[in-house]
């Protein structure tokens, strides 16, 4: 009686080197393409001059063809995504340094230009302008 027995010799997880190569690879394709897609979506949402109708065909253009969209929309819009990026971080700079000057308040040389215009003015007496000088100064 023959028994049908084959050999299978158990390669692991990861087999050979080449497939090993392979699975690194198609993983990291894989995380670039997603970051592209999101890079993209953010620029169609962030594009102020695109009207809605374009930016929901874009939206179906992308997620349609899955591999041609992105690629298109890259070719035709890709300049401008950078234009769009750089005035976004501006924007966002801008506020920041206003809310930073805003929350510093003003410089103690600023503080005392005050407080002479205010006694100059006869607002403050001798000893409040001190009194404001010295806190300034602390």
């Amino acid at each position: 009686m023959h028994v049908f027995a084959q050999t299978v010799e158990y390669q692991g997880f990861w087999g050979s080197l080449g497939e090993t190569i392979w699975w690194f690879l198609s993983i990291i394709i894989l995380v670039g393409y997603i970051f592209a897609l999101f890079a993209i979506v953010s620029d169609i949402f962030r594009d102020h001059t695109l009207a809605g109708g374009w930016k929901a065909l874009w939206l179906l253009f992308i997620i349609f063809f899955m591999f041609l969209g992105p690629l298109v929309y890259l070719i035709v819009r890709g300049g401008g995504m950078g234009e769009r990026s750089a005035a976004q971080a501006k924007q966002f700079r801008d506020a920041q340094d206003s809310y930073i000057k805003q929350v510093a308040g003003t410089s103690p040389t600023e503080e005392i230009a005050k407080a002479k215009e205010m006694l100059d003015a006869g607002a403050i007496t001798a000893a409040e302008f001190e009194q404001l000088k010295a806190k300034a100064l602390s």
